[in-house]
């Protein structure tokens, strides 16, 4: 089995509540003084999703395919011309993101811990199958409440809180001048990165979330302080799957 990823930071159980209130929703980039395009994507296949495996912390690599779609992503994504990436440090996220910038070759990349896959707790590094025979109670529960109900997973307030401070972080390098981000991250982690700019705080439903496809939340600044509009204008989208440019 791959080593666990040990995360550089403990989350405060108050900032984990705090942040509860807030969404990354228009208002929350009112700052700005620009527009902002943002591409969120998982990292390419990793040897853990093509055994069907629940990865959360273990640190498994890219397959060959996984490096192949996350060079196909940065082909398609270098139409926009971007200027900064952001990444978990994960070896499959951090992989993924090496092969984009290779492709796009932006001014800035940047790993963050707060980007990091959830923890899943006791199904960790076994598939469905063995989890659901190991602990066949748990499994029920699974499917009412998702990874709430697994024991050592990590919270669904938790993983809200970092999806914010991961929003916080974005909202502060466009800041710094990047309007076209690309934030390369885990498949639990971008569920709720997408929630978070809906303020929604359940698990279910799941957004379908597979390798390497992009999502794009667009930010367009009205009028400064005032009125800012967002709206997501792709959710998963593979990059073969459109020859043509989009705005």
């Amino acid at each position: 089995m791959y080593t666990r990823f040990e995360p550089g930071y403990i989350l405060d159980a108050h900032l984990i509540e705090e942040l509860q209130g807030v969404k990354a929703d228009g208002a929350f980039f009112a700052t700005l003084d620009h527009d902002l395009d943002v591409f969120i994507l998982r990292h390419g296949q990793s040897k853990g999703n093509a055994s069907n495996t629940y990865q959360g912390r273990y640190d498994f690599p890219l397959t060959a395919q996984g490096e192949k779609e996350a060079r196909q992503a940065g082909e398609w994504l270098s139409q926009f011309k971007p200027d900064y990436i952001l990444a978990s440090p994960m070896l499959r996220a951090k992989r993924s993101a090496e092969i984009v910038s290779s492709v796009i070759d932006p001014a800035h990349i940047e790993f963050d811990d707060i980007l990091i896959e959830m923890d899943t707790g006791v199904f960790s590094g076994i598939d469905p199958s063995t989890a659901a025979q190991r602990y066949p109670d748990i499994w029920e529960d699974f499917y009412r409440r998702s990874w709430d109900a697994i024991p050592a997973a990590e919270s669904s307030k938790s993983i809200y809180a970092r999806s914010i401070i991961a929003w916080q972080h974005i909202r502060d390098i466009a800041t710094r001048g990047a309007s076209r981000i690309i934030c390369i991250t885990h498949g639990g982690l971008l569920q709720w990165l997408i929630r978070s700019t809906l303020g929604v705080h359940d698990w279910l439903p799941l957004l379908p979330i597979t390798n390497c496809c992009i999502s794009k939340y667009e930010i367009e600044i009205i009028k400064k302080g005032v009125i800012t509009f967002a709206q997501w204008t792709l959710i998963n989208l593979h990059p073969l799957e459109s020859s043509c440019k989009i705005r």
